[in-house]
């Protein structure tokens, strides 16, 4: 089993989130999946969408990693859309293929999120903490980045450095 995932949740291939995850990527040497170039339809109780490419990318991703790190930039203060979807989709394997779903139980999560803000709003994090002990997931914990003037500063760089290996590559 391979280490870990950088799910990238942006509807920029290569905007902010990006340019963060690419510093996180190098650091831990994390596989990056990029949500914004696959076709996932929403949740629906009817599984019309069974046939989307979300299927098939969980089982791969339950297969090869232990560690999920969900990238975010901050919309409407929240989560992306792409990853909301995609967090809604794990109710497929709550309510069938129950044991693929249960994969998650012996995995890791964390969170990168990036704006322009030098913090998030209160309640940002709940979604992932909550479908982490929902899920039975170890909750690694969160990292809040910004750009300022179109670039990743020295400090940030550093941040994300040292949160890769006090909360991701420690759990090794």
């Amino acid at each position: 089993m391979s280490r870990g995932v950088i799910i990238q949740a942006s509807s920029r291939n290569n905007g902010d989130t990006h340019k963060m995850v690419s510093v996180l990527q190098e650091h831990t040497g994390y596989d990056i999946i990029n949500l914004n170039k696959k076709n996932i339809g929403h949740f629906d109780y009817e599984f019309k969408n069974a046939q989307d490419d979300f299927k098939a990318l969980f089982i791969e991703i339950t297969d090869k990693y232990e560690t999920i790190v969900f990238a975010t930039p901050i919309y409407w203060y929240t989560m992306s859309g792409l990853l909301k979807v995609f967090l809604d989709r794990i109710s497929d394997f709550l309510y069938r293929e129950k044991d693929i779903g249960r994969r998650l139980r012996e995995m890791r999560m964390a969170v990168l999120s990036c704006s322009n803000e030098v913090s998030v709003f209160d309640g940002f994090l709940m979604p992932f903490e909550k479908s982490a002990e929902y899920l039975g997931m170890e909750y690694l914990g969160h990292i809040h980045t910004c750009v300022e003037n179109d670039t990743i500063s020295k400090e940030m760089e550093l941040m994300i450095k040292e949160f890769a290996n006090k909360r991701i590559l420690a759990h090794v």
